[in-house]
């Protein structure tokens, strides 16, 4: 999405929906892999498993499908970690440990750039964009949407059995599994001889993609891993470092070949899979243009940010949408089943996505699959790990520190002017697992500081942290218990105190709630914030203006002590204004460019009050009225700020009106 400017015609109508640079493979990390047994083959469990255990289900079904029991986990973990979420499915219609796919009710909500109030662009200079999109037939859905019913048929189970029950689930995927091997010839008790049949796993069409699935679970089988699940259940893979799969399997798959990124084209790490599914750059109507615009980054306009998203559409959605010139834009689309990159939109290039011009004008978006429209639940590790293989590669080709100053969510993203605040989008939402992704990054988070270091990471322990969202099915209606990466912040330290107020929001001065996409009074994994006060097991952070309240007990902490620079008003000022964009001053426009109004937000921090600092920018507007190019232009001015955490989203204040010293006390 854009953001606002003012100098765009209307429009008649208006829908929603390059040069590689070679990059070392990435080493993800994985967590608390099991002992190594000798080379190719995997360690003895030390004990039998409980019976009714999760373990205990991996081995049954293994056993009474053919399949070797190590496959199965290892392909369970890719698609879930093991977890089963209560049954509920994941942003993609998946259900249970082995993501078993029943997507044909979950298409009731709009493409995620089709819903709600916010525009885009976020440009002023333009007429609002709008983006209605027509969404496919339950009938139309591709088969890697619908594996649940062909695991009800090869097993015998019930459908709702095979969403609920986690054993019933994972005798699901065996069958699928067990399926696909027999195609390929006799079952094997070797997890080498298996290759194929996991490529084929979760539906992809392209030996590339099918083939990078597999190599992802075969890396987890030679690394092994252990976790407790959401459950409370242990899970254990021991790993076998010499495993050596049988590739060539994957040339009888009959899948259609996809050319790699091979540097002509695509801007995609070599460790992921990733398609060119090009974004059109169009005239279209009376002098409308879409669904982007050209650029030079970062000759122009340098790149600080990548955004994450979620589609709220399918794949099959999202791709008709990117390719249509009167919908709006982003730079990458990723599968949530396999982990399949699209590329759309070259880096160079200005995406119509975050919904503020500015913003826009200096981040990449990522779209990640998901279409239920309430809640963005949980996502798959196949998804996970091609994001976080991605947004390495591109911090190291825009220099972006490996940070939540730096990576955001959608919902970090300011309003641009106090009339935008409502309508701007909230994904991924507080179900996105900032930890694990950062873990994925190779960038954990960690304590930094002592008590007195000033700052804190908001980082609560995602499976066991699950406070209560509400509206996620019905308005007022509790969601379902899920691990969450947001601390709720209240008035008081009391978990009985109402919920801070967000006065752009709520003008009126209301608290906030617990709904689901109520950002109001909620602060998320990797932000930092500067430290109001201590009380007992609460901690208090400045916040859209005042002390903001969480509870941070010892034994089970929800932040780590950090440290850094902060900013503050400068001596003598009572307030000063808070901003959703960092335009230049009106001196700095050239004759034929419209001044845009750099307006604030209704929040005011007060005199010694404390924000954590991101980025130092000098003030710019890049200027893109029409199809011609010849009338772009990027003004930059004297101003200076600073990108601070000023509530959930992120806000920028005037280097004039603040002192910026270091957080430490």
């Amino acid at each position: 999405m854009r953001g606002s400017d003012e100098k765009r015609p209307p429009r008649s109508r208006a829908l929603r929906a390059a040069t590689a640079v070679a990059a070392a493979a990435l080493v993800l990390p994985l967590v608390s892999a099991a002992p190594s047994a000798p080379d190719g083959q995997p360690r003895a469990a030390a004990s039998r498993p409980a019976a009714g255990s999760l373990q205990q289900a991996f081995a049954d079904a293994a056993a009474r499908h053919g399949v070797p029991r190590d496959v199965l986990l290892a392909v369970a973990y890719m698609e879930s970690r093991w977890d089963a979420h209560g049954g509920a499915p994941s942003v993609s219609g998946g259900y249970g440990p082995m993501h078993l796919t029943d997507a044909r009710t979950a298409l009731a909500g709009r493409p995620h750039h089709s819903d709600g109030d916010e525009d885009p662009r976020g440009d002023d200079s333009r007429a609002r964009k709008r983006a209605p999109a027509q969404l496919p037939a339950a009938g139309a859905l591709p088969a890697r949407l619908r594996t649940l019913e062909r695991a009800a048929r090869l097993t015998g189970l019930p459908a709702e059995r095979l969403r609920r029950d986690p054993a019933a689930n994972i005798r699901g995927g065996a069958a699928l599994l067990a399926e696909e091997q027999r195609r390929l010839g006799p079952r094997s008790a070797d997890p080498a001889r298996w290759y194929g049949a996991v490529a084929r796993y979760p539906g992809a069409d392209d030996a590339r993609t099918a083939a990078g699935f597999a190599d992802d679970v075969y890396d987890v089988l030679r690394q092994g891993q252990s976790r407790t699940t959401d459950s409370g259940q242990r899970v254990t893979l021991p790993a076998a470092p010499g495993l050596t799969p049988d590739r060539a399997q994957l040339g009888r798959l009959g899948l259609r070949s996809a050319a790699p990124a091979d540097g002509s084209r695509l801007e995609c790490p070599r460790t992921v899979s990733c398609v060119s599914v090009p974004a059109p750059y169009e005239e279209f109507g009376d002098g409308d243009y879409g669904n982007h615009d050209k650029a030079d980054r970062p000759r122009d306009q340098r790149v600080d940010a990548i955004v994450v998203h979620d589609t709220e559409g399918s794949w099959e959605t999202t791709l008709k949408l990117i390719k249509d010139p009167t919908y709006v834009s982003w730079h990458y689309t990723i599968r949530s089943a396999d982990g399949l990159i699209a590329q759309h939109v070259p880096t160079k290039d200005v995406a119509w996505h975050a919904g503020n011009w500015y913003v826009n004008a200096h981040s990449v978006g990522i779209e990640h699959e998901g279409f239920l429209a309430a809640p963005d639940a949980w996502y798959t590790e196949a998804m996970y790990r091609a994001s976080a293989r991605l947004v390495r590669y591109l911090a190291h080709k825009y220099d972006l520190p490996l940070d939540r100053q730096h990576i955001i969510g959608h919902d970090n993203v300011p309003g641009t002017t106090p009339a935008t605040i409502k309508g701007m989008h909230t994904d991924p939402g507080p179900y996105w697992d900032w930890a694990h992704y950062f873990r994925l990054l190779g960038k954990p988070f960690v304590r930094t500081a002592g008590p007195r270091g000033g700052l804190v990471t908001i980082r609560p322990d995602y499976d066991r942290h699950r406070p209560l969202y509400t509206d996620c099915v019905k308005p007022g209606q509790p969601c379902a218990p899920h691990g969450s990466a947001a601390v709720r912040l209240h008035t008081e330290p009391s978990a009985s105190a109402p919920l801070v107020e967000d006065i752009g929001l709520r003008p009126d001065g209301s608290p906030s709630t617990t709904g689901v996409n109520d950002t109001g009074a909620r602060a998320t994994t990797g932000q930092r914030y500067a430290v109001a006060e201590r009380r007992g097991e609460w901690t208090a952070i400045w916040y859209l203006g005042r002390k903001a309240w969480f509870h941070n007990p010892p034994e089970q902490p929800t932040a780590v002590d950090a440290k850094g620079l902060v900013i503050t008003p400068k001596a003598g000022r009572a307030d000063i204004p808070v901003y959703g964009r960092a335009y230049p001053e009106a001196a700095a426009y050239p004759a034929g460019v419209p001044v845009q109004a750099v307006t604030p937000l209704p929040y005011k921090l007060l005199s010694g009050q404390r924000y954590a600092v991101g980025n130092r920018v000098r003030g710019e507007y890049f200027y893109a009225p029409t199809y011609d190019l010849s009338r772009h232009a990027v003004v930059r001015g004297q101003d200076v700020y600073y990108e601070i955490q000023v509530g959930h989203r992120v806000g920028y204040v005037r280097a004039a009106d603040v002192d910026v010293r270091s957080s430490q006390r």
